[in-house]
């Protein structure tokens, strides 16, 4: 049951309690977990904008830190006209209906507008493509991103159009799929010839203190888990064809978890550069077509999950990208 539930006296305020063990907890983190439907950072815009309270104080500061028993609410305004412009843009769409897009996202698209990317991301195509029914989500009329790929990772994403079917799709994504039909699954190359046919792994991730841009393996990170199985061995290159099934979903988790393994992506520059030697051992062909990839080898291959709205269980699959197939057909021969 949601500890969530709108005030009568304001239809846009939205109450959480806080219980003995959320004491000490950061608020935007609170908040945010316990309010899938905002983004931590949008949690963070409306508390500098004056929108959330405790007991008629308001809080400002993110960083403060839950007091068990208090009531935080939270008051957004209505969504406001989306800041980024809508760009036409190819897409590949899978599945669209009133509520929700699937799209085939290439290597190379950014998912949403940030520093260095203010525009030709998927979220400026998408407002393209889907107009006037996106109905606002996270207080702007834009669409919903429930998960997100690396701009070099290609493969399947679900994007929300209204607050209904984000709320909806950002719980299941929450729960990770242990109490419902969430499927992720991802192919990977990776380095080396993995030891077993399959296995799991469980290591918690955060910021990397070293290197604020990567991430890595850390005692008080997020939990993050990963099963993995062998689908084929390239003896010859020294390279495997890896299946990568998310439990969770954080911030760069396969590349992470793969090269915490020993076993790092082919192409990755940023988890991997330590095995860029390993070309050396490759086929002339085999060199070209990773020349050619210029990206890790990471393919989200299947997604799954109920619709928000109907409940009904979908599920779809995308094909390996031909950067990716000529790759695996260059290990092949070698």
């Amino acid at each position: 049951m949601s500890s969530a539930f709108s005030l009568s006296d304001d239809p846009r305020a939205v109450a959480v309690p806080a219980g003995p063990d959320d004491a000490g907890q950061r608020l935007d983190r609170f908040l945010a977990a316990r309010l899938p439907e905002f983004s931590r950072a949008r949690l963070q815009a409306l508390m500098r904008e004056g929108a959330v309270s405790a007991d008629g104080r308001t809080l400002v500061d993110p960083s403060a830190r839950v007091n068990a028993g208090e009531t935080y609410v939270v008051a957004a305004p209505p969504p406001a006209p989306a800041e980024p412009v809508g760009q036409d843009i190819p897409l590949a769409v899978v599945f669209e209906d009133a509520h929700l897009i699937v799209i085939d996202k290439p290597a190379g698209l950014v998912v949403h507008p940030a520093a260095g990317h203010a525009d030709g991301t998927l979220v400026n195509a998408l407002i393209n493509h889907c107009g006037a029914s996106l109905s606002g989500v996270g207080g702007v009329a834009r669409p919903g991103i429930v998960h997100r790929l690396d701009k070099d990772t290609s493969g399947l994403l679900v994007v929300a159009k209204h607050d209904a079917a984000h709320r909806g799709l950002s719980a299941q994504f929450a729960d990770h799929g242990r109490t419902g039909p969430l499927v992720r699954s991802y192919r990977a190359l990776v380095w080396g010839l993995l030891s077993r046919p399959r296995g799991t792994v469980d290591a918690p991730l955060g910021r990397s203190e070293r290197n604020r841009e990567k991430i890595a393996v850390r005692a008080d990170g997020r939990e993050a888990i990963t099963h993995w199985e062998a689908l084929e061995r390239f003896e010859a290159a020294g390279a495997s064809l890896v299946e990568c099934r998310l439990e969770t979903g954080r911030t760069h988790q396969i590349r992470v978890h793969m090269a915490t393994l020993g076993h790092p992506l082919l192409g990755d520059m940023v988890y991997g550069a330590s095995h860029r030697t390993k070309a050396a051992r490759l086929s002339e062909e085999g060199r070209e077509a990773l020349t050619a990839l210029g990206r890790q080898a990471l393919h989200a291959a299947e997604l799954g999950f109920a619709h928000p709205v109907t409940g009904e269980e979908l599920h779809f699959e995308s094909p390996l990208p031909d950067d990716l197939a000529r790759m695996i057909s260059a290990l092949e021969t070698q």
